[in-house]
């Protein structure tokens, strides 16, 4: 049995899946913020559960928003910054009295889609998580391409490519940069871009719905946007010309996206012509943490 745990900023969610992929058990509870140790608790109080559900005990695969770092062995660029610095690997396999596998929630979402979701059988893939954050994970020829540095995808901390001049040098990031993929293409990000051409402050599924609706503004939120992630999926489709980019997040959840995006990528992309295909999550937000249990794929 293999037990995935997706650590997010709001939410804790365990999967059980058995040597199939079938899943046994999924619980979700509320994730502690700002509370280190209370985060630890949580994860093991959920492994416990299921465990204590399935009467079997498990290989335990975690993803969180942010990377182990090779250097220190602690996490680094996690938006849940009260676990930077912290050495997360060790505390937990001592609470759990196990080896626990590590990574970041990008790599488990990509893990997932091309084992088991849209982007099976394909031989590259870039996983593409656009929510409260933006990251990205890579996935070739059956293995997911962690890096040298463990931050391979971080597409999201790239500046946005080919800036129009009202872009420039754009919003101030969490990182400490300006004008970071992140803060264009996030939920948050959108709704701020909509904010500042005369919008109220909607999200993301209340804009979409008021541009159904024929108004202006909104229209024109989504068409900066739809722009902006062309700009941005086209730069990695010439780095690693992936066979499938497939959308995870809140943002995934923009049908529109997957005819606009593509259709206005090509203008951007160094080729002929692009057979790259954009497409929703087979598991959709369950992907992480199913990409989180897959960490155990012998």
């Amino acid at each position: 049995m293999r037990i995935g745990i997706d650590l997010g900023g709001t939410k804790i969610e365990g999967i059980a899946l058995n040597e199939s992929g079938k899943e046994l058990v999924c619980h979700r509870s509320v994730s502690p913020h700002d509370d280190y140790q209370a985060t630890i608790d949580a994860v093991v109080s959920l492994v416990q559960r299921i465990e204590a559900d399935t009467q079997q005990k498990g290989t335990v695969g975690i993803g969180i928003p942010g990377a182990i770092s090779p250097a220190t062995q602690e996490v680094k660029n996690a938006n849940s910054t009260w676990l930077i610095g912290k050495p997360l690997h060790l505390d937990l396999q001592q609470a759990l009295q196990r080896e626990v596998r590590i990574a970041n929630d990008a790599n488990c979402f990509v893990v997932s889609e091309a084992t088991d979701g849209a982007g099976k059988d394909a031989e590259v893939v870039f996983g593409v998580i656009v929510g409260t954050g933006t990251g990205g994970g890579i996935f070739i020829r059956g293995r997911e391409l962690t890096g040298i540095n463990a931050i391979a995808g971080e597409w999201g901390h790239n500046p946005l490519p080919w800036p129009n001049s009202d872009e420039y040098p754009g919003r101030e990031c969490y990182c400490g940069k300006r004008g970071c993929i992140e803060t264009w293409l996030s939920g948050p990000g959108l709704t701020i871009d909509h904010q500042l051409h005369g919008g109220k402050g909607e999200t993301a599924k209340e804009i979409t719905a008021l541009a159904d609706k024929g108004d202006a503004v909104a229209t024109l939120t989504l068409e900066r946007y739809e722009d902006r992630m062309a700009r941005a999926l086209a730069s990695v489709i010439n780095i690693i010309d992936p066979d499938i980019i497939v959308l995870g997040g809140g943002m995934s959840n923009l049908s529109r996206l997957y005819t606009n995006v593509p259709r206005l990528w090509n203008q951007y992309i160094f080729s002929d012509q692009v057979a790259t295909r954009l497409v929703p999550p087979l598991h959709g937000d369950s992907s992480g943490v199913r990409g989180a249990a897959w960490l155990w794929n012998e």
